[in-house]
């Protein structure tokens, strides 16, 4: 029990955000990246704007534009990778690493030049965190929030701890204090903002997730409705066609069904399409899609899967459905329940969502006109 309670709770902290968000995730970065991009170019500025309105120390000048240097070349190849739609998974970790990490570097630069205070006490460079933690629920990933949260509290708390045992930032020695004396109870209250954003920022990509399901589910069945399906199919699609992989779309209908309602009733109906959609989500993969499109109807997209793959999936389901008959314990009834589907794959049959969509009504309507029962993945030749 407690195993499986701390891998729900793993699952439900750590989980890959939904495709259709992490398209909009992608779109997130991508503003994310401009950003950063135009705050690297401003930075760039800075120093060579102050070399040539007055004279600075040359090791000062060396580290702050090496750094903006650095900024700048990582900026800049973040923009094009995401611009590209160049976006694997491991980017996003990459870049929200990065921003924390450029808050913090700026921060421990005060420590280079002997200005200890000014480093935990900064007004300005301290809400360069906030940034990066909300530019993370830009990202639509709570990975990504818990990643950036627990990376500023750790960094921010090892820059105050080193600074402590460095200096005595207290001592007579920094007065007047131009950016305040040292208190733990400050530096505790900022640790504690840093949590409270980065709690606001899961938060709301969970809310986002939250609602998302709320509004692609199907009320009857649970199933994701139509809607988000075609948006699903379009990105699996996408990505078939940049990685030249296969995928399969298929469509299935229940064999007869308005005289089953005629005969058992809605109820029944209903309880049937219930039980068929438990039977489906039970039997595909976590990376398939499975959706209700409508009435008896429903479609499956299968990604990194050829034709002759999903037809034994489909086979091995069909089989199973015609041969377990379905108790309805409202009426004592067993009801028997057939199916048929029409199967497309790309690239084989088309590459884009109408044809295939196309492809796989036609072989579904082949299989209702061959007797029902049955899964139609190539036609049948026509003789002459």
């Amino acid at each position: 029990m407690m195993k499986s309670a701390l891998k729900n709770l793993r699952t439900s902290l750590w989980s890959a955000p939904d495709p259709v968000l992490a398209g909009a995730g992608t779109s997130g970065e991508l503003l994310v990246a401009k950003i950063r991009l135009s705050l690297s170019v401003l930075l760039l500025l800075i120093p060579v704007a102050d070399s040539l309105i007055a004279p600075v120390d040359r090791q000062e000048a060396l580290i702050g534009f090496s750094l903006t240097i650095g900024t700048f070349v990582f900026s800049g190849c973040a923009y094009l990778f995401v611009a590209r739609e160049y976006n694997p998974p491991w980017l996003s970790f990459v870049t929200s690493t990065f921003d924390v990490t450029l808050v913090s570097a700026a921060l421990a630069m005060f420590f280079v030049f002997n200005h200890p205070h000014t480093a935990i006490n900064s007004k300005v460079v301290f809400e360069g965190y906030f940034l990066a933690i909300c530019g993370t629920s830009l990202r639509y990933d709570r990975r990504l929030c818990i990643t950036a949260g627990l990376l500023t509290l750790i960094q921010y708390f090892a820059i105050v701890y080193y600074a402590t045992s460095r200096w005595d930032l207290n001592s007579i020695t920094f007065s007047p204090f131009p950016y305040g004396m040292f208190d733990w109870g400050t530096q505790i209250s900022r640790l504690i903002l840093l949590l409270s954003a980065s709690i606001i920022s899961f938060a709301l990509v969970s809310r986002t997730q939250k609602l998302l399901r709320l509004a692609t589910s199907d009320h009857l069945t649970g199933l994701l409705n139509r809607g988000y399906v075609e948006d699903r199919f379009a990105i699996e699609l996408s990505r078939a066609r940049r990685y030249n992989q296969p995928l399969a779309l298929v469509v299935i209908d229940v064999d007869r069904f308005k005289s089953f309602n005629d005969t058992h009733g809605h109820a029944a109906g209903d309880f049937v399409l219930r039980t068929l959609a438990a039977t489906f989500r039970q039997s595909f993969r976590q990376s398939d899609t499975v959706g209700r499109y409508g009435g008896e109807e429903f479609v499956v997209v299968m990604p990194e899967t050829d034709l002759e793959m999903a037809l034994r999936k489909l086979e091995s389901l069909r089989l199973a459905i015609a041969n377990d008959p379905m108790e309805f314990a409202a009426t004592g009834e067993t009801l028997h329940v057939t199916i048929s589907a029409g199967l497309a794959g790309f690239p084989h049959d088309g590459a884009n969502e109408e044809e295939l969509f196309t492809i796989a009504d036609e072989r579904l309507f082949q299989a209702k006109h061959e007797g029902r029962n049955r899964v139609v993945s190539i036609p049948e030749p026509v003789l002459a």
